[in-house]
């Protein structure tokens, strides 16, 4: 069966997901063609001859992307960038900018080639390249997100590779870009595609898609076949902090079949921010936001207030952190938690508790707990906020 829109009961009374598919998907824009990232990169260097024909030095204007004061909040997209951003200069005649400067004129050579040869390459591959010149990763991949957000162009259209982490299982085939078909199984978990928008073909009967913050709890939930137990669904892991193109998975998922999406995190400020990345985006890469945000996804768990509702041992409860403190604290000043009044309260019972639990605390009341009694519940009796 196609990917469709549909939402239908496995077992009486079971998976009522109607109240999760208000929102639609905000579909991204299609990607640039080859002539336009060649003639924005042409514009770039145009500028620079322009500025050396005048006997001036030329320079090069970069959003600042890790600017809160430059993000702007919307519920149907998240964190995109401001139309009025505040911008920095890396200039050629100064000592200490000089050689950043001409890093970024090497990365658009590089780029222009692999654009103009229909060749890509990881970040990884760039940086070995030249690793003298580069010094270390961290730069090239400053540099490639800076150039991005500069150019206004996604990374996989300036042909550069992300490494994937992710994993995902379930109920889902699809071909990838060079032909190779993948069904994903319950039982094993298929690593994230290094280019998700080459996915074709997609097919499932999932009924939801679960977000599983941590490959601990994503494998105990392949070992009690959760996915098709319960009923067919999709499951992905970011292994923490998702990388890009887990993301885009989540996102292609989404725009294609729009079924539910929840996400299953640990009840701390730091799972917690993992969510919000999803949902809502990073602010540093704010300016990709349509490619990468899905704003329909729901917090299934564990939620802070499901500590007293499901009287959690104290003794599998952990004290907050000066670090816990501080993000929760940032996390509060968040834009999107005041559209989310329910959010708001789950993060007071944090701050007032000064509390925080692993989802593997729930083991503390049996081994599939998670599996057979929480997630069954929640997905039932719409245990989601």
């Amino acid at each position: 069966m196609g990917l469709a829109p549909r939402v239908r009961d496995v077992r009486p009374g079971l998976l009522d997901l109607g109240t999760c598919l208000e929102e639609r998907p905000v579909l991204a824009k299609a990607p640039p063609r080859h002539s336009e990232v060649l003639r924005a990169i042409e514009n770039v260097i145009e500028d620079v001859i322009a500025s050396l024909s005048r006997n001036e030095a030329p320079l090069l204007l970069l959003t600042n992307r890790s600017d809160w004061d430059n993000i702007q909040f919307e519920d149907t997209v998240g964190l995109q960038m401001t139309s009025n951003c505040t911008r920095r200069k890396i200039r050629s005649d100064c000592p200490k900018s000089a050689p950043k400067f001409a890093l970024f004129l090497k990365m658009l050579s590089i780029i222009y080639k692999m654009v103009q040869s229909n060749i890509y390459a990881t970040k990884r591959d760039i940086f070995y390249t030249d690793t003298q010149c580069f010094g270390n990763q961290r730069v090239v991949d400053i540099i490639i997100n800076d150039i991005s957000c500069m150019l206004r162009i996604p990374r996989r259209s300036l042909h550069i590779l992300s490494t994937s982490k992710g994993c995902i299982a379930g109920n889902l085939s699809y071909v990838e870009e060079d032909g190779t078909k993948v069904n994903c199984t319950c039982s094993t978990m298929t690593a994230v595609p290094s280019n998700v928008e080459g996915m074709r073909n997609l097919s499932t009967d999932a009924e939801f898609i679960l977000i599983v913050e941590k490959d601990a709890t994503f494998q105990r939930l392949l070992d009690d076949n959760f996915c098709s137990k319960l009923s067919p669904c999709i499951m992905i892991t970011g292994k923490g902090v998702p990388d890009l193109n887990t993301r885009i998975l989540v996102k292609k998922l989404w725009d294609s079949c729009h079924v539910p999406i929840f996400a299953l995190m640990d009840a701390d400020p730091h799972g917690i921010e993992i969510m919000c990345v999803y949902k809502y985006g990073s602010v540093s890469m704010s300016f990709e936001a349509h490619h990468l945000t899905v704003p329909a996804i729901r917090w299934l768990g564990l939620l802070p207030s499901d500590f007293d509702r499901l009287n959690v041992p104290k003794s599998a409860l952990i004290p907050f952190t000066k670090r816990d403190q501080s993000k929760l604290a940032s996390l509060q000043k968040r834009p999107y938690i005041s559209y989310h009044p329910t959010w708001k309260k789950e993060l007071d019972i944090m701050a007032v508790s000064k509390m925080k639990a692993e989802i593997q605390a729930l083991t503390s009341f049996s081994s599939d707990y998670l599996s057979k009694v929480y997630l069954p519940n929640k997905l039932q009796f719409g245990g989601w906020i």
